[in-house]
C-alpha cells in the first residue's frame, strides 16, 4: 500500500480515526453512508477496521474469565489507537494477518 494517497481529504482522515478507535459500530455506519463508503482511502481503513473489531469482540467476550487474558482485549485497544492516530496522517496502516485477508476478500 502507497504511504502518501493522492485524493484523501481531512473528512476522510477523521473518519478513519474514528472507525479505528470506535470499532464496529462506525464501519458499520460508514457501510450505511452512501457517500463515504466508496472512498479508496475509507474503504481500505473500513474494512480493517471493521475485522479488527470483531476480533476485538470475541476476544473480550472469550478471554474475560481471567485478569491475565482480559489484557489482550487492552492492548488491542491501545494499537487501534495507534493505527488511528496513523490513518489520521494520512498512511495506510498494515495490520499482521488482517490487512491480507481484507485485500484478499476484495473488501479494500
Amino acid at each position: 500500500m502507497e504511504n502518501q494517497p493522492m485524493d484523501v481529504t481531512s473528512d476522510d482522515k477523521l473518519w478513519a480515526l474514528l472507525t479505528y478507535i470506535f470499532t464496529p459500530l462506525v464501519p458499520i455506519i460508514i457501510m450505511l453512508m452512501e457517500d463515504k463508503k466508496n472512498r479508496p482511502f475509507l474503504r481500505a481503513h473500513n474494512a480493517q477496521a471493521l475485522v479488527l473489531g470483531v476480533i476485538s469482540l470475541v476476544f473480550a467476550i472469550f478471554l474475560s474469565w481471567t485478569v491475565i487474558l482480559a489484557c489482550v482485549p487492552f492492548g488491542i485497544f491501545i494499537a487501534q489507537i495507534y493505527w488511528g492516530i496513523q490513518a489520521y496522517n494520512g498512511k495506510y496502516v498494515e495490520i499482521p494477518m488482517i490487512t491480507n485477508f481484507v485485500k484478499n476478500q476484495g473488501w479494500a
